[in-house]
């Protein structure tokens, strides 16, 4: 069994950050800001965001190191082992507003976690994935997205995909509303089987498909007119993403928790959001038609 190494992992997480948002600011024309910052308690990282884009209305792509003394709760919840040990939590993640509703919102994170005591093994795993949170539904990009997730998990067995694709549905479903908050794409967690260069590939794989997932559709869709109508509704869908993020996204509790920076754990909220009481769309609408398309299903 190879050894964990967190240097190494910390390599390619900053060298990942870098190659994203090359590839945004490409597409989109304009560059990102950084701020750089460190915690307390252990720790830093190295937040960038495009703010007023072309194409992107706001997008936050942040590398985080995070190390301390003690887990804090949602951790030892969940994970009851992991109690008196010293812990480095390290990751990529990005969240993509664009400002044509017709282009969907996208979101990824790769992450490493590690806890150590003297005398025992260290704890360790991968977690990670991406998934895609659309206004309007277009079947060739729902296609697109979800044949890039099926091909980047083939190497590693013809099982991974379907198993990470309903991980990934079950995960980003908003209880309170009954309904996913998009068409998914894959989603890992506890990942330390069969050995860490293993686990390592793959989480590698999934940081890397992003763009290759998500700027196709980009460029498909950006050109597309659109009006009031369009982003009143977007401004309205946003609304369930910032619900999920705050109620049941683990990576935010555990980011707060841990006494993160609160600013860049919170740059996956969309810059413009709105709620509407009792809002139902007309029927036969486009904007009716999401909540069929949104539902889970086999997409290739």
């Amino acid at each position: 069994m190879t050894k964990p190494d967190s240097n190494e992992v910390k390599t390619f997480l900053l060298a990942l950050q870098d190659d994203i948002c090359q590839a945004l600011a490409a597409t989109d024309g304009t560059a990102f800001s950084e701020d750089n910052w460190q915690r307390d308690a252990g720790g830093g990282g190295r937040s960038r965001v495009l703010r007023d884009g072309g194409v992107f209305e706001q997008a936050g792509v942040n590398f985080s190191h995070v190390t301390g003394s003690a887990m804090p709760a949602s951790a030892t919840a969940h994970r009851p082992e992991l109690a008196g040990r010293s812990f480095e939590a390290m990751g990529v993640s990005l969240v993509v507003h664009p400002r044509n509703p017709y282009i969907p919102t996208s979101h990824a994170n790769v992450r490493f976690f590690i806890a150590e005591k003297p005398g025992a093994d260290p704890v360790w795993w991968f977690g990670g994935g991406f998934d895609l949170t659309p206004y309007y539904g277009f079947e060739e990009d729902a296609i697109h997205w979800h044949r890039t997730a099926r091909d980047l998990c083939l190497p590693f067995g013809e099982e991974v995909y379907p198993r990470y694709k309903k991980w990934c549905d079950d995960y980003f479903f908003l209880k309170h509303r009954n309904e996913q908050r998009g068409i998914g794409g894959l989603f890992f967690d506890d990942l330390n089987t069969p050995d860490f260069a293993s686990c390592f590939a793959f989480m590698q794989a999934v940081g890397r498909g992003y763009t290759d997932a998500y700027l196709p559709i980009v460029e498909r869709r950006k050109g597309l007119s659109w009006g009031d109508r369009e982003r009143d509704f977007q401004l309205y869908r946003r609304g369930r993403y910032v619900e999920f993020n705050l109620v049941w996204d683990r990576g935010t509790l555990f980011g707060l928790q841990t006494g993160g920076r609160t600013e860049s754990i919170l740059m996956s909220m969309p810059p413009l959001v709105r709620w509407e009481y009792n809002y139902q769309p007309e029927e036969g609408s486009p904007e009716a038609a999401l909540s069929e398309f949104i539902k889970a299903r086999e997409w290739v």
